[in-house]
């Protein structure tokens, strides 16, 4: 048995907090059963965002006679922009590899491990079966997999997930996609730009349930446009004949929740509570007509599942939540003496900035001089689709449902000079308490991700209140004046009609 000051399991985020270990002259094992860098590297927001930007420049071109400028895409080389992408992260996956390989501080375990005993690993298949490694110190950051959802004929047919469409070297004439979260979208965008037929099956009334509703209806509204969108349904059966794939829909009755915990891709939880569609528990209401949709490819996205049921984490008395993800402490510790957990496999956001920031959280909490709870206030998520979704803090749904008083505004980009240049459609609302503090604010439109980065400033680092928008400077005639007025506005109590003016 090989003996270690501090063991990861995975890849990703986990691995900044090895490296400040190596970096304190602790000896340090690291367990990874895939490419090296984790999900966001190799199958997730790093190949998704490469591949995006080039739908959003062909994008860009087709809207041209908009603005009076007469232009024509003559060609695209899909499969170069593909490989492309995904030749460089694979590079770059390759250069962790090298650094850990070659790292004296570093021992690279090329498998998948799973707990024998307590701080004890075994790597149980890979180049380095039959090693067993124990730490003093253990860090759970083993991440998740695409959800593959109780669907009748779902094994007996050709799907993709995530993994597969980000490689795929042509895109399908039609593409089926179930799920209605941010992957759902991001991927209907990429295909749909390229030339794809898309229809998209989501339970959700709207798609991107991690939204605030309003954003989230407008953003569906705009998908509905573009592609065929069956909200408020659920995928019941599936088959393949003569290479198309059929998906039957039935309707579903939100919140009804299927029971298993597991997360959308954007981070919302099922399972809500809300009445059933026929009284079994399901959800999914049976004596509804089906509605059924072919096409040449059928993509998974139904949200993740937590690794952990890989790992056997009972040997090392490591407690998983009734989801299946680590149960945590505030201070990330996992309920076994010496085990920490991070990233997608706590299940509080499955968001690649959320796992980072758990890191730098456990770092300072396993070598710093005391314990501090992992602070998530602010926590923003952005949506690559088309338009672009970002949010953070409160939902008004979230706000009505717990009975807080607030008051809420919006504005929308063809209403300020920059956003009537570009012939842009979108709107920024906001939330704030009576006395003007921040509570959340969602964004759909053009580079939303962009501009809510200054509001998760004022709510981290400044006063938190409608200051500090109101008083900072902004560039004119700059989008960011959109996000300004929507904060400098009159403000509209929730739950009633009532102006209400803050100052």
């Amino acid at each position: 048995m090989e003996e270690y000051d501090f063991l990861v399991i995975g890849s990703g985020s986990g691995l900044e907090v090895a490296n400040v270990a190596a970096n304190r002259g602790q000896s340090v094992a690291v367990v990874e059963k895939g490419p090296l860098g984790g999900t966001c590297l190799n199958r997730g927001c790093i190949p998704s965002k490469l591949l995006l930007y080039h739908a959003d420049v062909l994008e860009t071109i087709e809207r041209a006679g908009a603005f009076g400028i007469e232009a024509s895409v003559e060609d695209v080389a899909f499969t170069d922009i593909v490989r492309a992408v995904n030749d460089d992260v694979a590079d770059d996956a390759a250069s962790i590899r090298r650094g850990l390989e070659s790292s004296s501080a570093h021992d690279l375990y090329h498998g998948e491990g799973r707990f024998v005993g307590e701080r004890t690993l075994e790597v149980v298949t890979g180049e380095d079966e039959g090693a067993e490694l124990r730490a003093e110190t253990v860090l759970v950051a083993a991440g998740t997999r695409p959800r593959i959802p109780d669907v009748e004929g779902i094994e007996e047919v050709d799907y993709l997930t995530s993994t597969e469409a980000l490689q795929l070297e042509s895109p399908p004439e039609h593409l089926v996609v179930i799920g209605g979260g941010y992957i759902a979208a991001e991927l209907s965008h990429f295909f749909g730009t390229f030339g794809s037929e898309v229809t998209i099956v989501g339970r959700r009334p709207h798609l991107l349930p991690e939204a605030d509703e309003e954003v989230a209806a407008e953003f569906t509204a705009r998908y509905a446009d573009r592609f065929e969108v069956l909200t408020g349904h659920a995928a019941t059966a599936v088959s393949e004949s003569d290479g198309e794939v059929t998906v039957e829909a039935r309707p579903f009755e939100y919140g009804a929740g299927d029971g298993d915990g597991a997360r959308d891709g954007d981070g919302a939880r099922d399972g809500d509570g809300a009445r059933d569609g026929d009284g079994d528990g399901d959800g999914i209401v049976d004596d509804a007509e089906p509605v059924t949709v072919s096409g040449e490819a059928l993509l998974v996205a139904a949200g993740r599942r937590p690794n952990t049921d890989l790992l056997d984490l009972d040997a090392a008395g490591i407690r998983t939540d009734e989801r299946g993800f680590v149960e945590t402490d505030e201070y990330l510790r996992a309920s076994a003496e010496g085990v920490w957990a991070l990233g997608d496999i706590v299940g509080e956001y499955l968001l690649k900035h959320s796992a980072n920031h758990e890191a730098r959280t456990v770092a300072r909490n396993i070598f710093g001089d005391e314990l501090a709870p992992v602070d998530y206030t602010a926590m923003p998520f952005a949506v690559f689709g088309s338009p672009e979704v970002a949010g953070v803090g409160w939902r008004e749904e979230e706000l009505r449902a717990v009975d807080r008083a607030y008051a809420t505004n919006t504005y929308r980009f063809e209403d300020t000079a920059r956003g009537d240049a570009m012939k842009a459609e979108g709107v920024v609302k906001v939330l704030i308490d009576l006395d003007g503090e921040i509570l959340g604010c969602h964004i759909v439109g053009p580079d939303a991700s962009t501009l809510i980065q200054e509001v998760v400033v004022a709510m981290k680092a400044g006063s938190g209140t409608v200051r500090d928008i109101r008083e900072s400077v902004h560039v004119h005639p700059a989008l960011p004046e959109v996000v300004q007025r929507a904060f400098s506005g009159r403000f509209t109590r929730g739950g009633d009609h009532d102006s209400h003016q803050h100052h």
